[in-house]
């Protein structure tokens, strides 16, 4: 399922791009999930009268985590056979589940995403690299902003680079520099996945319709914040001495089969 080719690449520039890597049932899934994050966005910020929560701007872009919580098909996709794959082959045979986020550019006026690395959004700490897997909901072109990506070669480095907020935005921007990076143009249902060190970007949606993709994060260790408590999440997906997946499959209700 996963390229040798693609793999070498992610180890050695930061990221792979797999075509094809998700069925067409589970991108029907992943759509599904995401209209019903957007409806329940627009009714967190009317009862909070305003069209901004954190970095989701009404009408423009929205960030929608943690919709495995509210879908257990979902949550299967995300402790799924392919994607315990992916993740030992890239940040080895212990696991977590990290995040999960919906990023919504709008049609004609979604904004711009600022270059960052997913890492320079955690600055309390220090933590190993872990894995971002982006999947386009729709067919990505720099039109309708796909993602533009700095390959570690022409980063000259894999460090963590100090972001700064931008007050506009909420952006945190790790990097001002002239080197464009590589657009990823591709079909809905193709993975993308990169390190948390990776420098990307994405660019305005200028079409007529709406630019979606879905997040996936994996953590090698787990992440914690300031206070102590999950970062985001920290749930058990892999370790060198557990199967998680048997113990993912008892824990669900009879007659209900994971992946």
């Amino acid at each position: 399922m996963l390229p040798p080719a693609q793999v070498r690449n992610f180890n050695e520039e930061g990221y792979m791009v797999v075509p094809g890597f998700f069925s067409p049932e589970q991108l029907a899934l992943m759509r599904r999930e995401c209209d019903n994050g957007i409806e329940d966005m627009h009714r967190r910020m009317d009862a909070a009268s305003t069209d901004v929560i954190h970095i989701s701007h009404r009408g423009y872009r929205y960030f929608i985590n943690h919709q495995t919580d509210r879908s257990p098909a979902l949550h299967e996709l995300a402790f799924s056979d392919q994607m315990a794959e992916l993740c030992r082959a890239t940040i080895g045979d212990q696991a977590y589940f990290f995040l999960d986020q919906y990023v919504v550019k709008c049609a004609e006026q979604g904004m711009s995403f600022a270059w960052h690395q997913d890492a320079g959004y955690i600055t309390h700490t220090k933590v190993k690299p872990y894995l971002t897997c982006w999947i386009p909901l729709d067919d990505c072109t720099v039109a309708n902003g796909t993602i533009f990506i700095l390959p570690f070669s022409r980063m000259g480095h894999r460090d963590v680079i100090k972001h700064v907020r931008d007050g506009a935005t909420n952006d945190m921007v790790g990097y001002a520099g002239d080197d464009p990076g590589i657009a990823i143009e591709t079909e809905a249902g193709t993975l993308v996945a990169f390190s948390s060190h990776l420098l990307h970007r994405s660019t305005p949606n200028t079409t007529d319709r709406m630019r979606r993709a879905y997040l996936l994060q994996y953590s090698p260790e787990p992440i914690y914040g300031p206070d102590g408590a999950p970062l985001n999440k920290v749930e058990p997906f892999l370790r060198s001495d557990v199967d998680f997946a048997v113990l993912f499959e008892s824990a669900l209700p009879e007659g209900h089969h994971g992946p």
